[in-house]
């Protein structure tokens, strides 16, 4: 007959007891949700009405949307390969990467939105403080992706090129960066997409895009209008996964299987 772990028994015990008390503390109940459903048809009958007189607005914003999204991607890209490189524990030392770590997991806690406020406040309203948000939440997060996929490397080239007298610069040239390549743009493309979407919540907080609009007709309630830049946000976002997909079969997998 199995038996359990004490271990596995006291591990199963805590998830239990939080589980129960993350339930009641979050009131969560099952019949409210369904006691609820008579609000949820009056919802989809003005969703599945969208005014289209908006629609021009929309496409506007949306557009000025992924303007936010591809420079704050690029700027956070310009960063986060030297500061991935910095924090690579293959590469430098404790004392060198382990602070470059803790910057970058300060930097990454603080989710978009919030950096939007914080520079809503430095630089006034606008796509301006929204470039900036996405820029140093992209710079956090992909440095992150970069440097495990850095730290991922075959090892035996790094170390017979560095026997010769290479130096740091060369061996990240001409090793490190060829090695982690196809992974590293397909981070790019990945926080591309995440920053697109991400960039149209960011107008909440005054930072531009047509998360503004979105906002804003939702505090009256006006759920057709949301609607139309909603779905102008959905098809922008289905076109953008599918360059990326073509982008990834036609560069990167390529260079994962010559690799």
């Amino acid at each position: 007959m199995f038996k359990m772990n004490p271990k596995h028994n006291l591990f199963f015990s805590i998830f239990l007891v939080f589980l129960l008390i993350s339930s009641i503390n979050t009131n969560f109940d099952l019949m409210r949700l369904f006691s609820g459903s008579s609000n949820l048809f009056l919802f989809f009958e003005e969703i599945t009405n969208p005014d289209l007189n908006l629609l021009r607005v929309a496409i506007s914003s949306m557009f000025e949307t992924l303007q936010i999204a591809f420079l704050g991607t690029f700027i956070g890209i310009l960063f986060s390969i030297p500061f991935g490189l910095v924090a690579s524990r293959n590469l430098f030392t404790k004392r060198v990467s382990l602070p470059g770590r803790s910057f970058l997991s300060i930097i990454r806690t603080i989710p978009s939105l919030l950096w939007a406020v914080f520079f809503v406040i430095i630089v006034g309203l606008g796509p301006f403080a929204g470039v900036l948000a996405t820029a140093v939440y992209s710079l956090g997060f992909m440095s992150k992706l970069h440097y495990e996929s850095i730290e991922s490397i075959d090892p035996e080239p790094y170390e017979s090129i560095s026997a010769i007298g290479a130096s740091k610069i060369q061996l990240m040239r001409f090793v490190v960066l060829p090695q982690a390549a196809p992974n590293l743009l397909s981070q790019i493309l990945y926080m591309f997409e995440y920053n697109v979407r991400a960039s149209t919540i960011l107008g909440f907080a005054g930072a531009g895009g047509i998360g503004f609009y979105i906002m804003g007709y939702l505090q009256i309630l006006a759920y057709s209008k949301v609607m139309t830049f909603l779905l102008v946000v959905l098809i922008t976002v289905l076109l953008i996964d599918f360059i990326s997909m073509k982008i990834r079969d036609h560069y990167i997998v390529p260079m994962l299987k010559s690799s």
